[in-house]
């Protein structure tokens, strides 16, 4: 064992994340960290990558105790963390990401910029992500921040590498590139912490599995002896049943229909983003949206909701009505609503408490005089923390202590508030555990069977195949193939998706 934690406990205001957990890491091995959001999973990472120093209990590396004050004395004797949160800073570059705090100089004590960009373009490649060294992170989707995050941590000679949901916003082909530079890694004696909620990717990389249920470590052994259901069982402690949706029979009227939209680049001799796009949603129909990163999914999500009025050509009609979106506050006005793929970015003030996150977008329905009506935003609050059952300790709480699942859930919630026809939602069980994931599913479901018009982008075929009624595949700004629940399979959707 290379790593080893004991009697690891860490409290929040006297409230306990992790209380004497056991665990033991292999080394030259892959081991999946597996339980549900809010098991104490990052915390222990934070922990062992020097984010957190203070806690109760000890860290045995290579048979010896140690104690990291901070993430570079954890860097010094071999732990890389790559974070599940994206620790970039947008208005540097690429390169000056990778770099930071550990740049490279000439013997003239300059900065070497021409080796630190070589070397840059020389991750990337391994990465296979084709981007200039000087492209500012701002300008890169969040799936390729994510890869610049692998980038920063491969820079360092790791002996040990966490991995915090390194694939939850990377495609398929970008998951394979990982898995191949995850098996280079182990072949020259790494080891990798490994944390994902995706069972199904685990069974293909990781050798061995912990599990964390509620702060405590449950049960460790080898992965291939263990059953897809033995794992759920043991990480929620519950039995799980994925819904199922039989497909109804919708209105031959339109909720929304879009014609002919196109997206201009706003760069010179580049290509539309979006070119052509024609396709309709049903009134409580479930629409599905799939591709490969860059195909123009949530593009097409950002000019459905107002975000590039400049920019495009075609039509977008809302009950036979035609629309035009000058700012997205229109769009709100028009009845729709859009959860973005990047909650914590824009989705959620993370400073702010559940009750403020949640009435934000309707502070106009509820005010009285010049003051917020706070019996009928506290009333709203609570209405909608019973209907999505939403685990927060009071409508008090910052949302930035809730799990991911909860923290969706807000976002989710603080749309519905507008009262929409049609809500958008861009990769909406991203980073989130299977039990607030099927959660989120039976709301979707919900929503769509009151009437709801949903849109859902997602990057994980199960998923989408799941939840849609109907699909559409998207490739290079184009839809390239639309197919109907029951005829839709994994290799179609992928052969339309690649072309």
């Amino acid at each position: 064992m290379i790593l080893q934690v004991q009697n690891i406990t860490k409290r929040f205001s006297g409230v306990a994340a992790l209380e004497n957990v056991n665990l033991a890491f292999a080394k030259g091995k892959v081991t999946a960290v597996l339980g549900e959001n809010g098991a104490g999973k990052s915390t222990l990472m934070k922990i062992l990558s020097g984010v957190y120093p203070d806690y109760e209990g000890q860290i045995i590396y290579k048979n010896q105790s140690v104690h990291f004050a901070n993430t570079k004395d954890a860097q010094n004797v071999g732990i890389a963390i790559i974070h599940q949160e994206l620790n970039l800073i947008p208005y540097l570059s690429i390169q000056e990401n990778i770099f930071l705090g550990r740049e490279l100089t000439n013997s003239w004590g300059v900065l070497d910029k021409k080796a630190m960009l070589a070397k840059t373009s020389e991750l990337l490649n391994t990465l296979k992500l084709s981007l200039n060294p000087e492209t500012l992170v701002a300008d890169l989707k969040i799936g390729q921040q994510q890869i610049i995050e692998i980038a920063k941590a491969l820079l360092l000679d790791s002996e040990v590498i966490i991995m915090d949901e390194p694939t939850s916003a990377i495609s398929d082909s970008e998951v394979e590139v990982l898995f191949s530079i995850i098996n280079d890694l182990l072949n020259a004696g790494k080891s990798i912490i490994y944390i994902s909620h995706k069972l199904d990717e685990l069974r293909k990389i990781a050798h061995n599995y912990v599990i964390l249920r509620d702060g405590k470590s449950i049960d460790s052994g080898e992965l291939k002896d263990m059953t897809h259901d033995e794992l759920i069982a043991k990480m929620v402690g519950r039995e799980i049943k994925m819904m199922q949706r039989n497909v109804p029979d919708f209105s031959e009227n339109n909720l929304l229909k879009v014609e002919n939209l196109s997206l201009k680049s706003t760069q010179k001799n580049k290509d539309s983003i979006l070119k052509d796009i024609n396709f309709h949603l049903k009134k409580g129909e479930i629409l599905g949206i799939c591709g490969l990163m860059g195909a123009g999914r949530t593009e097409l999500f950002e000019t459905l909701f107002g975000l590039h009025p400049q920019n495009i050509e075609g039509k977008i009609s809302i009950n036979g009505s035609d629309c035009k979106f000058k700012k997205p506050s229109d769009a709100i006005n028009a009845g729709l609503a859009f959860v973005t793929e990047d909650r914590k970015h824009e989705g959620l003030v993370l400073g702010m408490s559940v009750r403020e996150n949640l009435s934000i977008t309707t502070l106009k329905d509820l005010q009285k005089g010049f003051f917020v009506d706070e019996k009928a935003e506290v009333n709203l609050t609570a209405d909608y923390i019973k209907t999505l059952n939403i685990k927060t300790s009071s409508q008090e709480q910052f949302v930035k202590n809730l799990s991911g699942g909860n923290q969706q859930k807000i976002v989710i919630a603080k749309w519905l508030a507008t009262k929409p026809q049609i809500l958008l939602l861009d990769e909406p069980t991203r980073g989130v555990d299977i039990g607030a994931k099927n959660e989120i599913y039976k709301t979707i479901v919900q929503l769509a069977d009151e009437g709801l018009g949903i849109i859902v982008v997602s990057s994980e075929l199960p998923e989408i195949m799941l939840l849609a009624d109907r699909i559409l595949v998207m490739a290079e700004g184009k839809i390239t193939a639309e197919m109907r629940k029951e005829e839709a399979t994994e290799d179609k959707i992928l052969k339309a998706a690649i072309i």
